[in-house]
C-alpha cells in the first residue's frame, strides 16, 4: 500500500537523512577536504575493480567527464601519486569512481586491489584534465578505446545518458577477449535505451568463449569503415595503451581525417616522460630559419637543494627539473606534465613562474609548494630537497 507524503512524519526518530540528501550540499574541492572514503567496490572483470569514493562531509563532485584525479598514497612507506581517470559521470555527483586495472608488478594498481575496500580513506586530488567530450560538442560522436582506456570514453557515455543527450554516439571498444570488456554488460544497457547509441567490441581473440559472435582481430580502417562508415564526419576521442593510440592516428590518417576533430589522452607516466625527455633532446630542424639565428640569450639562476646541499644552475627558460636532471640531480618525478604531483617540493625562498595541469592545490601553492617539472625560475632558488 503507498503512503501520502503528507502521512510520512519528518520528525520519526528512526528516520536519518543521509548527508547527501541535503539542500544544496557543498561542492567538494581537494582544498577544503583532502580526504575520500571508499564507499563501494566492484568487481568489473576478473582484474579490473571500479572504486566508489564519497566525501565524508557529503559535498558532491563537479567534474567534466573524462577528467581525472590524482591518488596521494603511501605503500612501503614511499609517497606515490597517481593519476586516475573518473568512470562515473558528473550527473550523479554525489560519488565518483575510478576504474583500475590490477598491472603485473604495479605496485599501485596491486594496493588499491588488496587494501581499497569500503571505509578505507585516501587522499585525493584534482579533478584536472582537459580530454573532455564537453570542450568539444558536436552532433556525432565517435569513441575509440582499448583496455582500461575505456574509463574517461565510459565518463562521456554515462554522462550523456543520463542527461538524456541522445547524441549520435559509436563507441567501438578493442579487448583482448570478451570476458576482458570492461563494462560490456552496461554499455549493451545504454545501447538497447537510446536509439543513437550504438556499441561495437573487437577482441584479440575468443578465449574461453568459443561461441562470440562478434568480431575477432584488431581495428583497422577496413573495419573501422563497416563499425562507423560516417566516421570522417565524426568528432573522434581515443584512449588506450600507446601502441592503441598510435595505431588509430595511422589509419584516421590514411583515411584523411582531419586532425582538429581528433583527441587522445594516456596516462602511461613512463610514456609521457621519455616523449618529454626525447622532445628536449631533439637537436633544432637545419632547415628552420629560426635554427641558424642566434640564441637569445636567457638568465640563470642558482638553485639550491637545502638537504642535499647540492647546487646547480637553471635558465630563465628551463624546468627547474629538467636542469636538476642535466645536473645529475636525482628528483622523484613520473608525468613531466603538472599533472601527478610526485616533484612536488617546498619552496624556502625564491620564486617561479609554473603553469600546471592540476597536480598541486591552490592552499598548497600559496604554502610555497611548487611542481619542479612545469617551473621556471624567476629568481634564485632553495628547495626543501
Amino acid at each position: 500500500m503507498m503512503r501520502d507524503a503528507a502521512q510520512l512524519d519528518p520528525m520519526d526518530s528512526r528516520v536519518t537523512r543521509p548527508a547527501f540528501w541535503s539542500a544544496l550540499p557543498e561542492r567538494w574541492t581537494s582544498d577544503v577536504e583532502e580526504t575520500l572514503v571508499c564507499c563501494h567496490v566492484v568487481q568489473e572483470t576478473h582484474d579490473v575493480k571500479s572504486f566508489f569514493l564519497r566525501s565524508p562531509e557529503g559535498r558532491t563532485f563537479s567534474f567534466e567527464p573524462g577528467q581525472f584525479v590524482t591518488l596521494e598514497l603511501e605503500i612501503d612507506g614511499e609517497p606515490i601519486n597517481r593519476c586516475y581517470t573518473i568512470s562515473s559521470s558528473p550527473a550523479r555527483p554525489h560519488t565518483i569512481s575510478i576504474t583500475v586495472k590490477r598491472v603485473p608488478g604495479g605496485k599501485v594498481s596491486n594496493w588499491l586491489h588488496d587494501n581499497l575496500k569500503p571505509g578505507v580513506e585516501l587522499r585525493v586530488l584534482g579533478p584536472a584534465g582537459d580530454f573532455t567530450c564537453a570542450r568539444h560538442p558536436a552532433p556525432k560522436y565517435l569513441f575509440l578505446s582499448a583496455g582500461s582506456g575505456i574509463t574517461p570514453l565510459m565518463s562521456m557515455s554515462r554522462a550523456h545518458h543520463d542527461l538524456a543527450e541522445d547524441r549520435d554516439i559509436v563507441f567501438a571498444h578493442s579487448a583482448r577477449t570478451p570476458d576482458d570488456i570492461i563494462f560490456a554488460r552496461e554499455l549493451e544497457l545504454i545501447a538497447s535505451s537510446r536509439a543513437n547509441f550504438r556499441t561495437s567490441f573487437v577482441c584479440e581473440r575468443v578465449g574461453a568463449r568459443t561461441g562470440w559472435p562478434g568480431v575477432t582481430g584488431f581495428l583497422s580502417l577496413p573495419l573501422l569503415k563497416l563499425i562507423a562508415p560516417d566516421f570522417m564526419e565524426r568528432e573522434i576521442f581515443t584512449c588506450g595503451p600507446a601502441p592503441y593510440m598510435k595505431a588509430v592516428r595511422d589509419l584516421l590518417d590514411e583515411a584523411g581525417f582531419a586532425r582538429e576533430r581528433y583527441h587522445e589522452e594516456s596516462f602511461s607516466f613512463e610514456t609521457l616522460t621519455a616523449a618529454h625527455a626525447l622532445l628536449e633532446a631533439d637537436p633544432a630542424d637545419p632547415a628552420d630559419p629560426a635554427a641558424t639565428e642566434p640564441a637569445v640569450p636567457t638568465e640563470s639562476f642558482t638553485v639550491t637543494f637545502a638537504k642535499s646541499r647540492r647546487e646547480i644552475q637553471c635558465g630563465s627558460q628551463q624546468t627547474v627539473l629538467d636542469a636538476a636532471r642535466q645536473a645529475g640531480v636525482r628528483l622523484a618525478s613520473s608525468c613531466s606534465q603538472g599533472m601527478c604531483g610526485t616533484c612536488k617540493v617546498k619552496l624556502v625562498s625564491g620564486q617561479v613562474e609554473m603553469k600546471h595541469s592540476g597536480g598541486i592545490r591552490q592552499r598548497e601553492i600559496d604554502q610555497g609548494m611548487a611542481l619542479l617539472c612545469c617551473s621556471k625560475p624567476l629568481s634564485d632558488l632553495v628547495v626543501d630537497k
